[in-house]
């Protein structure tokens, strides 16, 4: 399998993984449940992340700077994620915060490894009259 079909396939698992957060926001919604807004605020945002991440599939490479952010943000999300699971406090739900971290940093290394390749830019000379 070559490099740019990996991307694909990356790019669809996480664009999917990342589209299944509209059920619990929905869920939520439907419900009035205030007490997730946060979660849900998040999960929106990956939600379009998602639909975004499903069009890259066509042009990986014009598309460079969308997978950037995606691994990138992945990997701030898995810090700030991981910091609780630290805490005393949150002990019982260390598991949940280390594993969605885990899986963020996963999805971040995946796709910072397969990115396209940065496209050399063709410099023209400013015509001459």
């Amino acid at each position: 399998m070559n490099r740019e079909r990996a991307l694909k396939v990356v790019l669809v698992l996480v664009g999917l993984l990342f589209l299944a957060g509209v059920y619990p926001v929905t869920m939520d919604l439907w419900q009035a449940n205030p007490s997730d807004t946060g979660d849900d605020m998040m999960l929106s945002l990956y939600f379009v992340l998602g639909i975004f991440l499903l069009i890259a599939v066509r042009n990986p490479a014009a598309n460079r700077s969308l997978i950037a952010f995606t691994a990138w943000s992945s990997f701030a999300h898995a810090v700030v994620m991981s910091a609780p699971a630290l805490q005393p406090k949150q002990a019982s739900e260390r598991a949940g915060f280390l594993g969605g971290s885990a899986v963020l940093v996963v999805i971040g290394v995946a796709l910072i490894a397969l990115a396209p390749a940065k496209q050399p830019v063709e410099r023209t000379s400013p015509a001459v009259a």
